[in-house]
């Protein structure tokens, strides 16, 4: 049985050392760094100072012509009454129209009868900026004519303060996590090498907090905006040393 000469042992060293040094570089030849990536949330907790709502007439008649008439008349009171009560013109929008047939149906063997009826629905988007009338408005319309009330979104005019602050509570809690996360393997943090952030404009509502004044007037409709949480998160990746 021949041994290796020790050439061959030299070179098969040699290969071994480089491909340790390789796999400590990047494809551009410097050092590798080791990287953690975290994700951090903060949170903006605000009182809602502005509110969307959807408010609409629905009709049914034996023609299509009769039922946008009669729907054509009162959705004309609505809106009248919408903008007597204070709501500028531009924040009052059509957001729906349709007309479709309904089948009729024998009310014993509940077969189709061959007859029909038309209905239209009529929807228009409205932003009232001062809460404390919202609940007069809906009553107001109502009493109008409206017979569709659908959606009460609440939100926040300007929401840019808060949304700053979650974002350094975001980058507060990413640090807080990757500083523990390193830590436990024995190392510390480097610099930042990257950072990638999602602000949530859609506010997540959770019940607490005022707007009772709202629901004061014994006419009104009650009304709870209460408190809005927006979340902020941000994705960091962090050098390892």
């Amino acid at each position: 049985m021949k041994t290796k000469s020790p050439i061959v042992l030299t070179v098969i060293v040699l290969a071994l050392l480089l491909s340790a040094c390789g796999s400590a570089v990047n494809s551009a030849g410097q050092p590798a760094v080791r990287t953690l990536s975290v994700s951090g949330s903060g949170q903006a907790y605000l009182a809602p100072d502005i509110a969307s709502i959807y408010l609409g007439v629905h009709t049914e008649s034996e023609t299509a012509a009769d039922a946008v008439a009669e729907n054509t008349a009162q959705t004309q009171q609505v809106i009248q009454a919408i903008t007597d009560f204070g709501i500028d013109a531009k924040d009052v929008r059509t957001s729906n129209f349709s007309i479709w047939p309904m089948d009729q149906f024998d009310p014993v063997s509940g077969r189709p009868t061959g007859e029909k009826t038309y209905a239209v629905d009529n929807t228009v988007f409205v932003t009232v900026r001062d809460l404390a009338k919202l609940g007069d408005l809906l009553d107001t319309v109502v009493q109008a004519g409206a017979n569709t009330v659908n959606s009460v979104q609440f939100d926040v005019a300007n929401k840019d303060a808060g949304l700053k602050q979650a974002r350094v509570d975001a980058v507060k809690d990413a640090e807080t996590q990757a500083k523990e996360l390193a830590e436990a393997t024995g190392l510390s943090l480097g610099e930042i090498q990257s950072i990638t952030f999602v602000d949530n404009q859609y506010p997540i509502f959770d019940g607490k907090g005022g707007g009772g004044g709202i629901a004061s007037e014994a006419a009104a409709v009650p009304i709870q905006p209460g408190q809005l949480t927006f979340t902020v998160t941000v994705n960091v990746t962090y050098a390892l040393k």
